[in-house]
């Protein structure tokens, strides 16, 4: 394997790991722009190596796809919590619609 691959798989490790990081802020922008650079780093090593990937390098390749993982966890948690902000942001709305007009009544 070329050590070009390799040093690519070591930047894209760094790079997931900055990736949890924003993901655990709760910095989407951050974590787009990280992934985007990651996978160009994994499509270059792939190419560099042909598919033929070491032993060290398959163990950074389960560490990517571990910190991926926990990414993708941190992210989905985030886009509840703003869904269930936005509920509830519905709700107080209806409600003050709803008591704005019985005041009025009155």
């Amino acid at each position: 394997m070329s050590g070009a691959a390799t040093d690519a798989l070591r930047l894209a490790v760094e790079l997931s790991r900055e990736l949890k990081a924003a993901a655990d802020q709760g910095d989407t922008q951050s974590a787009m722009r990280l992934d985007v650079a990651r996978l160009e780093l994994l499509k270059f090593a792939r190419h560099e190596a042909a598919g033929a990937f070491g032993a060290d390098e398959r163990l950074m390749l389960r560490e990517i796809a571990q910190l991926n993982d926990e990414s993708l966890g941190l992210l989905e948690h985030l886009r509840r919590s703003k869904g269930r902000q936005l509920d509830m942001v519905a709700v107080g709305r209806r409600a003050l619609v709803a008591y704005s007009s019985t005041r009025m009544q009155r």
